[in-house]
């Protein structure tokens, strides 16, 4: 994920000119290079060092939980939002004005040119979208991260050492 982040954001600076945008898919999907200062929906504009330390944060965070994971889920989840959230921390590391201090290279606008109807993101963007609702939906589907169903672990269902009832436990 990060290295696809990187490679298109890339290709997006070398190939694209700030907001002169190319449309594709029929105008569904326009590529407009953009720089952002700050979060999702240009929110925290002026905050791009703080933006830098959440998302180092939250890098450090799921590093320290990958050990205990033992659900596909959870680890696929996480892993989308780890990706993006490194790529896009490389942009702030390492893009100009400065360290933690860089924008952040967006280039996909839909439905209309320049962020015109929907805000500019990039892989990373889309990765920690991905990540994060499969992580809602997880979590609704009542999954933990050892893999077991919560309800199931509380109630005592499936557990090892007593049979069900009405069975022999052979």
């Amino acid at each position: 994920m990060i290295v696809l982040d990187l490679l298109t954001k890339i290709i997006a600076v070398a190939l694209l000119t700030p907001y002169e945008s190319v449309r594709i898919l029929g105008g569904l999907v326009y590529f407009s290079l953009i720089r952002n200062p700050g979060a999702a929906f240009s929110m925290a504009t002026g905050m791009t060092w703080l933006l830098a330390l959440v998302a180092i944060g939250v890098v450090v965070v799921i590093i320290r939980m990958a050990p205990r994971l033992r659900s596909a889920a959870w680890a696929v989840s996480l892993g989308l939002v780890l990706g993006g959230a490194i790529g896009n921390l490389i942009d702030r590391i390492f893009r100009s004005p400065g360290f933690l201090q860089g924008h952040v290279v967006d280039f996909v606008s839909v439905f209309g040119p320049n962020a015109q109807y929907f805000p500019v993101f990039n892989v990373a963007d889309s990765a920690i979208t991905i990540g994060g609702i499969s992580l809602v939906i997880t979590a609704l589907l009542g999954i933990d991260f050892d893999g077991t169903k919560v309800r199931a672990r509380k109630s005592g269902a499936g557990s090892a050492t007593t049979p069900p009832a009405g069975t022999d436990g052979a």
